[in-house]
């Protein structure tokens, strides 16, 4: 029979069902990649976003529309990671700020919803481009729009939404030409519709089997040991129950249901999800002995760990609260200092460069794990001052450290838009301690903008890009406006590339060395740079970054 409406209980299994879709699709979404570099890519971004926001829906155990909502918007804004992440959770928060109120969900709430999305994720966007993730998720509300008077049978309202979403996300070659050359569709596209068909099967009643992190991570539970909030008087069930299940009889539906109603009757947090020949359970109880008796009437377990959570419990908040004493005792010493700085980077020797020009925290990151608003809040909390400027050091974190701005309200951050290492850097260098903060982004600004950069790595994939057939492990030369060199030796390619940055105006050309290019080579590198071009000073730096061989400045 078909539903006419969504409840809370519902919708939290659809929402799960969608993360879990995404997660199991993330590598051929991957693969959508215009560049074919090895980095954190969209699929990745959009999965462990989605993620975080399961984890906290998935400790629900009796939701709420309400609380539903809250958990979904808050775990998709802090776990946001890369521009798909950050565009993913704008879209869950405006269509969170619809349900939040409701009780149940019909099209017409449906409609509403999708429109608040669009509208809260384009507002996100500095500049929205077409042929992208919010041109699909456009489509959709467009659709919902449209048919949301005429159409009462959630099914069919669904099924319209997505077969309108896919034909828009078919359409993204022809809105950007890059990825018409490519050959692919919009990979951030990709994602969000393979989030709704998990939504969509999960509605028609499949059984999705959800073995991922969200649901492993239970124990996390707000009544487990974890939760510093609570006493132990508030911890119902004490201990933490899990094992394996290695079946020596049927296991079938019917068997699974009365297992779980047995777990439910001894505890809750109840996870039982059924692979091939193996059952992995999760329980608190008070009586872990029954639930393993239980078990042992379908087959033989093992990983079995028992913890008791109020010793726990104890034993974390006498830690935590001694820790978060001693830590605002320190702050509370220390007055807050005029200007902060907080730097993406990744690397030894790079990191070591940012300290060495002021920056007090540095997330390790960058081009191959695109870290979360979360680790940027984190980072913020941690710097002792009024004014904080943020160097996200990559385009795809730009959008990330921007929401850990909007989310902070006790200090001025001011995030400076440097899209590579050698921005960066050349930020810090245009800081001056005498000027205003307004002053200082200026002239922040202006030093990014007279810095060019090159970085060197090799393809993961074969596609054809600004002109260049690329084949598997061919090394690229890449640029701030796309790639300019393809070869099949390293500093070859690296050569090249410099030679399509520096102009008659360059004075300064820095190479920083990753962490499988040895200094011997470098200075070879370097040494060919300088018979080329003898009117430029060349620095060699020691960098130690993973993936990109050489990160080349032209200033």
């Amino acid at each position: 029979m078909e539903l006419a409406l969504v409840d809370a209980q519902l919708l939290k299994k659809m929402f799960l069902a969608g993360a879990k879709r995404i997660e199991s699709k993330k590598e051929i979404i991957n693969e959508l990649n215009v560049f074919p570099v090895p980095d954190g890519d969209t699929g990745t971004n959009m999965t462990l976003t989605i993620l975080s926001a399961a984890k906290e829906v998935a400790r629900l155990e009796e939701p709420s529309m309400a609380s539903l909502a809250k958990a979904i918007s808050s775990g998709s804004l802090r776990g946001a990671r890369g521009n798909s992440g950050v565009i993913l959770s704008q879209l869950l928060r405006g269509f969170c700020k619809v349900i939040g109120s409701c009780e149940e969900i019909d099209t017409l709430i449906l409609a509403e919803a999708c429109e608040k999305a669009v509208e809260t994720a384009y507002k996100a966007v500095m500049k929205p481009k077409e042929g992208t993730i919010l041109t699909v998720a456009r489509a959709g509300a467009e659709k919902a729009a449209e048919i949301s008077g005429e159409v009462y049978d959630l099914a069919e309202f669904g099924r319209q939404v997505i077969e309108a979403m896919q034909i828009a996300l078919d359409n993204t070659p022809e809105l950007l030409p890059v990825l018409k050359e490519a050959g692919v569709v919009d990979s951030g596209g990709q994602g969000l519709v393979e989030i709704l068909l998990g939504v969509r099967d999960a509605y028609l009643g499949q059984e999705i089997p959800f073995d991922t992190v969200f649901e492993q991570k239970a124990s996390d539970s707000p009544k487990g040991a974890a939760n510093d909030n609570i006493s132990t008087a508030d911890i119902k069930f004490g201990y933490c129950t899990e094992f394996i299940i290695l079946l020596e009889k049927e296991f079938l539906m019917p068997q699974e249901l009365e297992f779980k109603s047995f777990l439910e009757s001894i505890g809750d947090s109840i996870v039982c999800v059924a692979m091939d020949d193996i059952v992995k359970v999760h329980v608190h109880t008070n009586d872990p002995g029954l639930a393993i008796q239980k078990a042992l009437t379908f087959g033989q377990l093992t990983s079995m760990k028992i913890d008791n959570m109020r010793e726990e419990h104890n034993e974390r908040v006498i830690m935590s609260t001694e820790s978060k004493a001693a830590s605002e005792e320190k702050k509370n010493e220390e007055p807050k200092k005029k200007y902060g700085f907080i730097t993406v980077s990744v690397g030894d020797g790079m990191n070591d460069i940012f300290r060495s020009f002021g920056a007090d925290c540095i997330i390790k990151g960058g081009q191959t794990m695109n870290p979360s608003t979360e680790d940027m809040l984190n980072a913020i909390d941690k710097v002792n001052a009024e004014n904080i400027f943020i160097l996200p050091n990559n385009s795809n974190i730009i959008l990330a450290a921007s929401q850990a701005r909007d989310l902070t309200e006790d200090k001025n951050i001011i995030v400076i838009p440097t899209k590579t290492i050698p921005q960066g850097i050349s930020a810090l260098i245009n800081f001056m301690d005498s000027e205003t903060p307004e002053a200082n982004e200026e002239a922040m600004l202006e030093g990014i903008a007279a810095v060019k950069t090159g970085q060197i790595t090799y393809a993961v994939r074969d596609t054809s890009i600004d002109g260049h057939e690329i084949h598997v492990d061919d090394i690229m030369g890449i640029s701030d406006k796309g790639i300019v060199a393809v070869g099949k030796d390293i500093n070859d390619t690296a050569f090249d590339t410099v030679k399509k940055l520096v102009d008659d105006d360059s004075e300064v050309v820095s190479v920083y060395y990753g962490a499988d290019i040895d200094e011997d080579s470098a200075c070879k590198l370097a040494d060919r740079i300088m018979q080329e071009f003898d009117f430029v000073d060349v620095e060699v730096h020691n960098a130690g970054q993973p993936v990109y061989y050489y990160v080349v400045s032209v200033e």
